[in-house]
């Protein structure tokens, strides 16, 4: 009977002794952790949607509290979770204006030609590979979806062959801009009502040829814009937001449609044909 106790003791002692041993280094190599850490983590919506530049939310909490990130990062949680995070850290936060995601291109399949039909992996980044893209017009949207696929929030779709954001579900996160091969989606603040639907900067007359709708450089616009926000720079028209009224005027003499005053609900809108 002695035989069976004795090692039965013996490891019941081993096994209590190394718990106390196991308990006191706990104690003492234990990392402190911030408590703020875990209360941000329960501010953010957990959408672990790496727009901050942060790899989850787990992490972009840990960042405000121990390495100084801004505490308006998260897209998803807007000025909701922004104020929360700044009353965790005494500081006062003040919430931008919402920003919307743009799609810089209006040449859709009924007005672009294709050079060719693709059949391989139906991917923006793949199809660009070849001769860049399908379309006639290689600095259009190559209409594929790689920005609908990042997109957190579904608020993109592809409507015949071209990108279209909806406004009413865009958080602006921007990881649809980093997902677009040629660089045509730009992030700027919501109530921006008038934008240039294209990118060519190509010359008029190649540009017209590739895209009837595309902007062709005339300067129509920049001559006419009151505050000079609009400019023409590689062949076509960009607008300045931070100087920009919203006026409208450079829609208004726009001769092909490419500078558009975009509705409410979408981030773009294509002009009525014939107009």
């Amino acid at each position: 009977m002695s035989s069976v106790i004795m090692p039965v003791a013996l490891f019941a002692a081993l096994g209590a002794g190394a718990g106390v041993l196991l308990t006191a280094a706990s104690k003492v190599f234990a990392v402190r952790t911030d408590e703020r850490v875990e209360l941000i983590a329960e501010a953010l919506p957990q959408a672990n949607c790496g727009a901050c530049g942060f790899s989850g939310c787990a992490d972009y909490a840990d960042a405000i509290v121990n390495r100084g990130a801004p505490c308006d990062r998260c897209k998803p949680g807007g000025e909701k979770s922004a104020k929360a995070i700044g009353s965790i850290m005494g500081v006062e936060v003040t919430a931008g204006e919402p920003q919307v995601a743009f799609v810089r291109c209006g040449g859709d399949c009924t007005v672009t030609p294709h050079k060719y039909v693709f059949e391989g992996l139906q991917s923006c980044a793949d199809c660009n590979r070849f001769y860049n893209g399908s379309k006639l017009c290689t600095s259009g949207c190559l209409g594929y979806g790689d920005c609908v696929k990042v997109c957190p929030e579904n608020a993109i779709s592809v409507v015949n062959r071209v990108a279209v954001v909806n406004k009413a579900r865009c958080i602006g996160c921007g990881l649809c801009a980093k997902a677009c091969p040629n660089d045509l989606i730009s992030v700027r603040r919501i109530s921006q009502s008038v934008d240039v639907c294209c990118s060519s900067s190509e010359a008029a007359r190649m540009t017209h040829l590739k895209c009837p709708e595309g902007c062709v450089g005339c300067r129509l616009c920049e001559k006419n814009c009151p505050s000079g926000a609009i400019t023409v720079i590689d062949n076509h028209a960009v607008i300045d937001y931070e100087v920009c009224d919203n006026c409208g005027k450079c829609a208004e003499v726009c001769r092909t449609g490419a500078v558009r005053r975009i509705p409410d609900g979408m981030a773009i809108a294509l002009p009525e044909k014939g107009s």
